[in-house]
C-alpha cells in the first residue's frame, strides 16, 4: 500500500515538472531578439539626426559587419537570431537540468 502511494507521487512529480523544447525556445528568442535588433536599427535610421545610433553602432564590435544602415539592420537581424536562438536553446537546457535534478531529489527523499 505505501509503495504504491510512492509510486503515484513519483508519477505526480515527474508529470508536474514541465520540461521546455530547447528548439522551440531557441527559434522563438531568435525571432524576438532578431527582430528586436533589426526593428532598433530601422528606428534609428528613420529618426536620422547628425550621429545616427553611437551607441547601438557599438554592437559593430561583437557583429562583424553590423552598422546602423538599411543594410546593417538586415545583418542586425541574423547576428540577433543568432545569438537569441543560442541563449535561448541554452536557457531551455538548463531548465530542463535543474527540473529534472528537482524532480529525482524530491522522490529520493521520500525514498
Amino acid at each position: 500500500m505505501r509503495v504504491d502511494r510512492r509510486e503515484r507521487e513519483l508519477h505526480l512529480v515527474r508529470r508536474t515538472v514541465a520540461r521546455l523544447r530547447a528548439s522551440i525556445v531557441a527559434v522563438v528568442t531568435a525571432m524576438v531578439a532578431g527582430f528586436g535588433l533589426f526593428a532598433a536599427t530601422l528606428w534609428l535610421v528613420i529618426k536620422g539626426g547628425p550621429t545616427v545610433g553611437p551607441t547601438l553602432g557599438l554592437l559593430r564590435a561583437y557583429y562583424p559587419g553590423y552598422s546602423v544602415t538599411w543594410t546593417g539592420s538586415l545583418v542586425g537581424f541574423a547576428y540577433g537570431a543568432l545569438t537569441g536562438a543560442v541563449l535561448g536553446w541554452c536557457v531551455a537546457w538548463l531548465y530542463n537540468l535543474l527540473a529534472g535534478c528537482r524532480a529525482g531529489r524530491r522522490t529520493r527523499e521520500r525514498a
